[in-house]
């Protein structure tokens, strides 16, 4: 038996030996074919876990899987009553944001907004990376909440969720609507993105940040292409990444690094490496998020790592546990974001030391708040003043 068996039939898994085979071969669902899933990061598509029933794809003997046809990206229009999703968590620096997808095609295995498909009836897995739901209201919306009379400002997060600039933005357009909604009031965003299609923006990015108005945050995980490739298969490329860093500082938007996900024995090796980077692209500010894998995040980063590289698992699954209490995910605020324990201690403590080395998060760049003029937005009541 070689090593891939015997880790996919929970040999070496940590913690209980059939594990694996339980919750990845059989009981996540059964493997999507290689060439169906081209160019995406899921190799599992199990129902969600609302579903009264749970189904899998496999070969009747009339068929063969083969010849299913590839999975390709559908766009849906969702028609939200609102735009504006609130949060009141304690360990994250704001309390709302705005999503102009559901889904995301950059495929990210990590991404820990996978469960959230459930919600739809559709899978974490490769569902989440090829059934997509867009907003086309988003605009519309956002301009009759920011309209209300009892609306209280605050800076406005994007890409928190999904990334707002996935490949069908080129298409859709809703975030850049968006954006012209927040510049026309004045209004503060944030966004976080690992697309160089933010460059496209910065005609109306650069006049809000001249006001104190934009920050564009870009997350950088790994500059080793093969494995960018690997695990978020349809995002932007590292360089990419870097020189739409360098263009959207020099246009004079406050920019920062997210080195997010650290992943332990795959990754946390280049943070210094991608701090060095980006500092040189420009960034002023850099922060880090350790590897979160919440509900079908777990088997479906499991499966990848296993399919890609099974000479790590059990080394990195046992620290990703080591920093979680023993378990794959703690969801407990302040600790789901740096984890705990001495291997966390000192992901956070080199993290710190190059940032102090390298003169990054010397200042926050506060949004302002105090030019915002409320739209007109439809149905809304004129003043009389």
């Amino acid at each position: 038996m070689n090593e891939l068996s015997q880790l996919r039939q929970g040999a070496f898994a940590p913690g209980n030996s059939a594990e694996i085979a339980d919750s990845i071969a059989t009981g996540s669902g059964i493997r999507i074919d290689v060439d169906r899933r081209r160019g995406r990061g899921a190799g599992l598509n199990m129902s969600g876990r609302f579903e009264p029933v749970t189904r899998e794809t496999f070969d009747d003997g009339w068929q063969t899987i083969k010849d299913l046809p590839p999975f390709i990206t559908e766009v849906q229009i969702e028609k939200p009553r609102s735009v504006i999703t609130r949060n009141e968590s304690p360990d994250i620096p704001f309390d709302r944001s705005v999503n102009p997808y559901r889904g995301c095609e950059h495929g990210c295995i990590y991404c820990f907004a996978r469960p959230t498909h459930s919600y739809m009836g559709l899978s974490a897995g490769v569902d989440f990376e090829s059934r997509l739901f867009a907003k086309p209201d988003a605009p519309r919306l956002l301009e009759r909440e920011l309209a209300r009379p009892d609306y209280k400002l605050r800076p406005i997060a994007i890409g928190t969720n999904t990334d707002p600039y996935q490949p069908i933005e080129k298409e859709w357009r809703i975030m850049r609507q968006i954006l012209e909604v927040l510049q026309a009031a004045n209004h503060p965003v944030m966004i976080v993105t690992k697309s160089a299609m933010v460059t496209r923006d910065i005609d109306l990015l650069a006049p809000m940040a001249e006001k104190g108005l934009a920050r564009v945050g870009i997350s950088v995980t790994t500059l080793d292409r093969k494995l960018a490739r690997t695990m978020e298969p349809r995002a932007s490329t590292p360089a990419k990444r870097l020189e739409a860093m360098r263009a959207v500082s020099e246009a004079g938007i406050p920019t920062a690094v997210l080195v997010a996900p650290v992943i332990p024995a795959l990754n946390d090796h280049e943070i210094e490496r991608v701090l060095d980077a980006s500092k040189a692209a420009g960034a002023a500010e850099a922060s880090y998020v350790l590897l979160r894998l919440p509900l079908e995040v777990s088997p479906l980063f499991r499966d990848w790592l296993l399919r890609n590289y099974p000479d790590r698992y059990r080394h990195v699954m046992s620290l990703i546990r080591s920093m979680r209490g023993g378990k794959d995910y703690d969801a407990e605020f302040g600790k789901r974001m740096k984890g705990a324990g001495p291997y966390a201690w000192q992901i956070g403590r080199r993290f710190e030391l190059a940032a102090k080395r390298l003169g990054l998060n010397l200042t926050r760049r506060q949004l302002r708040n105090d030019l915002f003029v409320p739209p007109l937005g439809m149905g809304m009541q004129l003043s009389l003043l």
